[in-house]
């Protein structure tokens, strides 16, 4: 169990991440790699990455195992970009290592650590070089390719979430995180692996959306670290398939035009505000205002007003232009 405790101060500095966070990204999805568990979520993806790891995948996956505690030193500087993460990483102390690894082995008694983690905990600068070198090249292989498509999602998922918080509150956002979820003023209850209580001392908590989170919560061990909660997100089960075949995708972008095809290529993800749909398809949000309106005069995308925000969905008919099928004819 994992019981959250909040003051009034930490409820008003309870943020949501705005995006995806590439080190919890790597380290979770190397869980999601070592499973057969995927399913339809994560099996395409998994399929597609498998023939291209790079051989430095074994060094991260002896500290990121299919289950069970990761070294809190592996998820630095949240919400800096992936480069200052990396050097983050590599500039991790002596002592912060070592009582990282010492936390590895007690959370994971079944599991062995390698021989060059004894070099790992004495500070020696190559062996973490050759970590960070790893986590990098793992994420550019594997992560880099579908990142549009997670941060996509991931936005997706954070408007659903301000929209239950614009609603019905802290209670109802903490709601939804997990079905675990339960909360008796001031404490925040999930089912977590170990039992472990977070006191959050005024310093607010961080809901960190996952893509490759699909189970359970997590978060770090490390008290003196920013407190933050990772979870799940909801996704569109075929997120990791192939694009469009190219005369599809050719044919459409002569029709719509490249913005737009993009566009409802990025509004078939699921409900979406301007600005997030025009940063996944790089323009700037007044010229994607523009080309959603002609979109919506086709009837290919609808706008509906939540509160502040008008959010974005394909229609049938866009579903169907974007798929290439003949569309539903109203009986």
């Amino acid at each position: 169990m994992l019981r959250i405790h909040f003051t009034g101060d930490d409820l008003a500095r309870t943020a949501l991440a705005s995006e995806p966070d590439a080190m919890w990204e790597v380290s979770i999805s190397l869980h999601r790699l070592q499973r057969r568990d995927t399913g339809v979520v994560f099996g395409p993806w998994r399929a597609q990455v498998l023939p291209r790891i790079p051989p430095s995948l074994r060094l991260l996956s002896s500290l990121a195992p299919a289950k069970g505690y990761c070294p809190d030193f592996l998820t630095p500087a949240r919400g800096a970009s992936r480069a200052a993460q990396i050097e983050a990483f590599r500039s991790t102390g002596r002592e912060t290592i070592r009582a990282d690894l010492g936390e590895f082995r007690r959370q994971n008694p079944h599991l062995r650590l390698p021989s060059w983690c004894a070099r790992l905990a004495d500070g020696d600068s190559e062996t973490l070089g050759r970590l960070a070198h790893a986590v990098d090249t793992y994420f550019d292989a594997c992560l880099n390719p579908y990142w549009e498509r997670i941060r996509t999602q991931v936005h997706r998922d954070r408007a659903r979430r301000t929209a239950v918080l614009a609603d019905g509150g802290w209670e109802a956002l903490f709601r939804t995180l997990h079905p675990s979820a339960r909360w008796s003023h001031p404490v925040l209850e999930l089912d977590y692996p170990v039992d472990q209580e977070m006191h959050l001392h005024g310093r607010g908590l961080v809901l960190q959306p996952s893509f490759f989170c699909r189970y359970n919560v997590t978060s770090l061990v490390d008290p003196r670290l920013q407190p933050v909660l990772v979870h799940p997100i909801d996704h569109d089960p075929g997120w990791a398939l192939p694009a469009l075949p190219g005369a599809e995708t050719k044919a459409l972008t002569v029709l719509l035009g490249a913005t737009r095809a993009q566009l409802l290529d990025a509004a078939a993800n699921g409900a979406a505000t301007t600005r997030q749909l025009a940063r996944s398809v790089h323009t700037t949000p007044p010229n994607a205002s523009r080309h959603l309106t002609a979109l919506r005069e086709a009837a290919l995308v609808r706008s509906d007003r939540h509160r502040n925000a008008v959010l974005h969905t394909i229609t049938p008919l866009g579903l169907a232009l974007l798929n290439g099928q003949q569309p539903a004819l109203p009986a």
